[in-house]
């Protein structure tokens, strides 16, 4: 299926988000060792400085759900796109530790609301035919984002530019794709759901046959009566709707995502140069390449998942993933617990968990998120969902530096404990959660509200 120039745009630039997203993630990996050393600070104050990221990510996730759904996903991306320049400004410019928490929580709460806006807006906008795989591109913009903060850390490191500190170039480089996300957010449409929900027929007919671009506009129309008809059975939104009417699709999600976090990936993200610093004593300028490396081989897994994810049943993917972590996390784990375990035989199995994440749990969990909720209660429902994986995010790096601590530098603790929620989220994929490749979000939503009334 063949978009015109304008559909393209609107779906790259709604992903922007996600870019933002993975470029903050990844940035701090570089950062963080140098940080450690110019604030003379300890590995739990190191730790809360990458994690305290996300106590604003998962504030930003919960606020923004109830506001995307009151005033519209186009006007909070704005939002969001100017707490990102906000943030990674005084990122930039922290002289402290506690400077440099509140300039991340601030960061956080962008982050957060743009988890939590960007799978419904995609969601809303693609086909069903394609939906996984257009929605996959914030999952895809996610891993494009880290390898590209990856990147500019090893581009920056060892160079004291102007007199100023090689870590306070990393993170204020964050500004210019945030500024693109902020002239993206201008140009972009607003979502045809959203529109149709506040009554407004004659734009979300205008939006739909604009990223339709293959179909005619009686073809058009009777996605957009889908549509009405749905949106007519449908009482106010809110967060007690949500408990109320969607708690199939809230269990569901909630659990996709905080098992998306247990399985250990951004730990693996944030701290990789650590754990090859301090785990195989690698120098820092060798830990950054491993960490791009492994950020390219996530990108072109990425790349994989999003000319699949419209082929295989989402449910397949997900327990396939989990079989290939739970598996690559068993090894690393014993072989570094009983002291066999060579670095470049973690380098390999790491790229190999990386790959079973990157094909599966990374991108359908959002992919999910988007797809369950009832358009009433959509926005809110992706908040609640991505604030439970910022919760999950703070827990696991938050304390992972501190259990490589408590194992004396040994990588295979940490991975022990990954490897027995990666084993723990087959049975939750196949009991809990329900598939919905090939399927309009109408008639998942239908399908869904169906099960509650049994």
């Amino acid at each position: 299926m063949r978009f015109p120039l304008n559909g393209f745009f609107i779906f790259a630039f709604g992903a922007l988000g996600g870019m933002l997203f993975g470029f903050d993630t990844g940035i701090i990996s570089g950062a963080s060792p140098l940080i450690e050393t110019d604030f003379s600070l300890n590995a739990t104050q190191t730790g809360f400085i990458t994690s305290s990221v996300l106590i604003g990510s998962c504030v930003g996730a919960l606020s923004i759900g109830s506001l995307s759904d009151r005033y519209g996903r186009k006007r909070l991306l704005i939002v969001s796109a100017v707490l990102f320049l906000v943030g990674s400004l005084f990122s930039a410019v922290a002289t402290g530790f506690s400077s440099m928490v509140a300039a991340r929580i601030v960061l956080g709460l962008a982050v957060g609301a743009a988890s939590a806006l960007t799978p419904a807006y995609l969601a809303e906008l693609a086909p069903k035919e394609r939906r996984g795989s257009l929605s996959t591109l914030f999952q895809l913009m996610i891993t494009f984002g880290i390898l590209l903060a990856y990147a500019v850390n090893l581009g920056f490191l060892g160079h004291d530019i102007g007199g100023i500190r090689d870590w306070r170039w990393m993170l204020g480089s964050a500004m210019f794709p945030a500024a693109l996300l902020l002239v993206g957010g201008i140009l972009l449409p607003e979502s045809p759901r959203y529109l149709a929900a506040k009554g407004d027929r004659r734009n979300a007919f205008k939006v739909l046959t604009l990223i339709r671009g293959d179909m005619d506009e009686v073809t058009v129309a009777g996605e957009l009566d889908e549509i009405y008809d749905v949106v007519s059975h449908n009482s106010a939104g809110g967060l007690r709707q949500l408990l109320r009417t969607a708690r199939p699709a809230l269990i569901a999600s909630v659990g996709i995502m905080l098992f998306q976090q247990l399985v250990g990936i951004n730990s693996v993200i944030y701290f990789l140069p650590q754990v090859f610093i301090k785990g195989f004593g690698f120098p820092a300028k060798s830990a950054t390449w491993v960490s791009v490396g492994i950020g390219v081989v996530n990108f072109l897994a990425t790349v994989v998942a999003t000319l699949i994810m419209d082929r295989f049943p989402r449910k397949r993917l997900l327990v396939a993933g989990s079989v290939v972590m739970t598996i690559t996390l068993g090894i690393m784990a014993t072989t570094n617990l009983l002291g066999i375990g060579a670095a470049s035989m973690t380098m390999v199995l790491i790229a190999l968990y990386i790959v079973g994440f990157a094909v599966s749990w990374g991108p359908i969990a959002w992919v999910l998120i988007g797809e369950l909720f009832p358009l009433n209660v959509r926005g809110v429902g992706t908040s609640v969902g991505s604030a439970a994986n910022w919760i999950a995010n703070f827990v696991v790096t938050q304390f992972f530096l501190v259990l490589l601590e408590g194992f004396h530098n040994n990588v295979g603790g940490p991975f022990a404990i990954f490897a027995v929620f990666s084993f723990l989220s087959i049975p939750f994929v196949i009991h809990v959660v329900p598939e919905t490749r090939g399927k309009s979000l109408e008639q998942i939503e239908r399908e869904m509200s169906g099960r509650r009334s049994e």
